[in-house]
């Protein structure tokens, strides 16, 4: 990778980790209920770095959970951004693999269905020891296992990463007509809409 490459790219990581640190905190659009919490585009930089390259993905999700850690938000807010280093690492690699999967719609719901269900599996993962273990008060959830973990963090984690991930596309599809995103762009054409 030459030299204004790598700095584009460290850039853009920058750029992303500080959206993503940013939109959770200003984001008037969300609904909390613990264990779980949706704000509307809050995963859209970490999905966006997916696009740009693995490293620059799973560094955007580590750099967006410090920012959640340092920014005083509760841990199990912290816990789940952490896991967002899988799934954000194991899409941005099956895109650099399969660099033509938004040109066919079929491929395109695929992949969103499964990187948003890896996503809504990871978060399950993650919050399980703050549930069994009431570890803190916020893992203290009267409404039960099923309704706490499975529906409200895995359904809705489900649901709102589909959202999110609707949102990157139609942001990258902007983004990608741009000189400087064609210069390290994995994905050539977005097809999603078509």
């Amino acid at each position: 990778m030459n030299r204004n490459k790598r700095t584009h790219t460290m850039a853009m990581a920058a750029l992303l980790i500080a959206v993503g640190v940013v939109i959770p905190a200003v984001m008037p659009i969300k609904v909390v209920i613990p264990p779980a919490s949706f704000t509307l585009a809050s995963h859209v930089a970490t999905m966006l770095a997916m696009f740009v390259s693995p490293f620059v993905a799973m560094i955007v999700a580590v750099g967006t959970t410090l920012g959640f850690l340092l920014g005083g938000f509760p841990i199990a807010v912290v816990l789940r951004a952490l896991s967002h280093v899988v799934w954000a690492g194991v899409g941005a690699f099956y895109l650099k693999a399969h660099p033509d999967v938004f040109t066919k719609r079929s491929q395109s719901v695929l992949f969103l269905l499964g990187i948003s269900f890896l996503h809504a599996v990871c978060e399950v993962v993650i919050i399980l020891p703050l549930y069994f273990g009431n570890a803190l008060s916020e893992a203290n959830y009267t409404q039960g296992f099923f309704y706490s973990i499975f529906l409200l963090v895995g359904v809705g984690t489900l649901i709102h990463s589909m959202v999110d991930f609707l949102l990157s596309l139609v942001v990258w599809k902007v983004l990608a007509k741009s000189r400087s995103v064609q210069m390290i762009a994995q994905v050539k054409e977005i097809s999603f809409f078509h």
